[in-house]
């Protein structure tokens, strides 16, 4: 068999060995030949090896099957389910917040520099034109607000397993974001990533000038990022993997080996081959074959 189909529940649901059972009865109607269910986690993730039969009708024939259950699935070759290079982005994805959002905060225009956001990451505004309004609105704040902003900073749940658990495997994790490296840089040393790369904010004399750094890092230079790591690794785009959740993380997600829409926006779920809607970021180890038990807590 040489493919296998991934079966998740979020924190919060039981995966019941008769919802596995039905995934697999669903394969065997098309003509697959399905082994006996493989679990890595007891009542959160299962394994159903397969063959015969192309993984993209096999995960549509499960997601038909149990149009009730809340579950992530996957569906994919075996041989290359594990990833040795991850580009995550980092808002919304890595981190829970999008932190140009909360430095409007300090200015008082935290909800309309979020609109702009959301339409930029809907892919319904230009991303780089997004980035200089959303800054030119900081102009005048104090670079000190940069420390009192991070202090709100929270983690994904499953970010600090996902890194530390690929990175004691041997995969090199890099945090790629549209948003700006004096965050990036503290979420790679949180977290554990290996490289960052970020936007730069213009500050004279301590003062934000409302003016970005040029060239702004946006969806082509994401795509870039993803391709030169994994030169620079040299490991094939089919043991690559991806994850982010807005229109700039599309392009590396259909380039890369794997690339996950994480509780994405509409337009980015819609044509990412891949999507977790309603588990945390471990729903990525599980889909690469790890057993809970081989989680790591922390970088060593």
């Amino acid at each position: 068999m040489n493919a296998v189909a991934t079966l998740i529940a979020p924190r919060s649901v039981t995966l019941d060995e008769s919802v596995v059972l039905s995934a697999r009865a669903a394969l065997v109607a098309l003509g697959a030949d399905a082994g006996a269910p493989d679990w890595l986690a007891p009542g959160t993730a299962c394994d159903l090896p397969f063959g015969n039969l192309a993984p993209e009708q096999a995960e549509a024939a499960i997601r038909h099957a149990l149009s009730g259950p809340t579950l992530d699935i996957f569906a994919q070759p075996f041989a290359t389910r594990r990833k040795r290079l991850l580009i995550a982005d980092m808002e919304s994805t890595i981190i829970e917040q999008e932190m140009l959002d909360e430095l409007g905060d300090y200015v008082g225009l935290k909800d309309h520099i979020a609109a702009i956001t959301a339409r930029a990451m809907n892919g319904e505004i230009d991303f780089k034109e997004a980035v200089r309004e959303r800054v030119a609105l900081l102009k005048g704040l104090k670079e000190s607000v940069i420390d009192e902003v991070w202090q709100r900073a929270t983690l994904m749940p499953g970010a600090a397993q996902l890194i530390a658990t690929m990175r004691a495997n041997g995969a090199a994790c890099v945090l790629v974001s549209g948003g700006f490296r004096c965050f990036t840089r503290k979420v790679r040393d949180w977290v554990g990533f290996n490289d960052d790369r970020g936007n730069g904010l213009e500050i004279v004399d301590g003062v934000m000038t409302g003016l970005v750094e040029e060239p702004i890092l946006d969806k082509d230079s994401k795509l870039e990022a993803l391709l030169a790591y994994a030169g620079e690794h040299r490991v094939p785009m089919v043991e690559t993997m991806a994850v982010g959740d807005g229109a700039n993380d599309l392009p590396m997600l259909l380039a890369a080996g794997l690339g996950v829409a994480y509780h994405a926006k509409p337009s980015v779920a819609a044509e990412a081959r891949a999507r977790v809607d309603h588990g945390d970021l471990t729903a990525l180890l599980y889909a690469q074959g790890y057993r809970i038990d081989e989680f790591k807590d922390r970088v060593s």
